[in-house]
């Protein structure tokens, strides 16, 4: 599935699964930091994403995770940019900018990029609903407690489900006010954000809950600290199977998309999950 750069929409993605592959061009993402900051092994790594099953690589710059500092625009602009263009010049169909920052926006959809992934849900900067709306290409909306640099201190709802649902209903109608609308949206409720173990576990659990928003549900929980807490506290490469048994779950559930490091065990996991799923029954 190919998105064009703009008239683009976010329906292409309710039917069947997709996997996202991340790319990320930091030198302090919690699960691969560092590996591809060189804009040659990120295109080369994206390229092999790909070949893997990845129908979207997500570029990102600026590390996200918990307690991180925020990187300089036009840092984060010249660590994606060269990536953004290498993957779309070798025929990338998807290329998702992962950013919060309306300039850095602006500049990967210019070099190629047609999917906007914005971890706080076009709140952090005031233009960059205008930069998605005037691009017309789909947008992530992810739901965040606080920002990376404070979110988990202490996160607390009254109910989890129910507040991020609001949450991301009231960022819905926010983006149709600005010519954004329920078509182009995929909403993630964002595992890790903001959130204590016991609060990724109920989203999981209610995960089908959010299809009720009526957009695509977007899954990111590779290799993320709640595996590791429920498991063996393992660093961030031994999570694999962790984060695949929990994709598995929210493709039972009916979740369209997921972000995910390990493209090629992924998509083996779904296809062997589909073979025996669709068999159940049969003599």
């Amino acid at each position: 599935m190919k998105l064009s750069k703009t008239g683009s929409s976010a329906s292409h993605f309710r039917d069947g699964w997709h996997l996202m592959g991340v790319v990320n061009v930091t030198p302090d993402s919690f699960s691969d930091g560092g590996q591809f900051i060189n804009a040659d092994k990120a295109i080369a790594h994206g390229l092999q994403l790909m070949h893997e099953g990845a129908s979207i690589l997500d570029i990102g710059g600026e590390s996200s995770r918990p307690g991180a500092q925020a990187v300089d625009v036009e840092e984060e602009i010249a660590r994606v940019i060269p990536v953004i263009e290498g993957l779309a010049q070798e025929g990338a169909p998807n290329i998702s900018i992962d950013t919060r920052n309306a300039k850095t926006m602006e500049a990967a959809l210019k070099a190629g990029a047609n999917i906007v992934n914005d971890i706080s849900a076009l709140t952090h900067d005031a233009d960059a609903v205008h930069v998605a709306a005037d691009a017309q290409v789909p947008v992530i909306l992810m739901h965040m407690l606080g920002s990376p640099e404070s979110m988990q201190k202490n996160p607390r709802y009254f109910n989890v489900v129910d507040e991020i649902t609001q949450c991301l209903q009231e960022r819905i109608s926010y983006c149709d006010a600005h010519r954004i609308d329920i078509g182009m949206l995929i909403l993630d409720p964002g595992i890790g954000f903001g959130k204590t173990l016991e609060h990724n576990q109920l989203i999981l659990r209610n995960i089908k809950n959010f299809h009720d928003l009526g957009a695509p549900i977007l899954l990111g929980t590779s290799r993320k600290s709640f595996i590791a807490a429920l498991a063996d506290d393992e660093p961030a490469d031994e999570r694999i199977p962790g984060s695949l048994a929990s994709a598995i779950w929210g493709l039972s559930q009916g979740v369209q998309i997921f972000r995910v490091h390990d493209v090629k065990e992924t998509r083996q996991a779904f296809k062997i999950y589909e073979a025996i799923s669709s068999s159940v029954g049969k003599s």
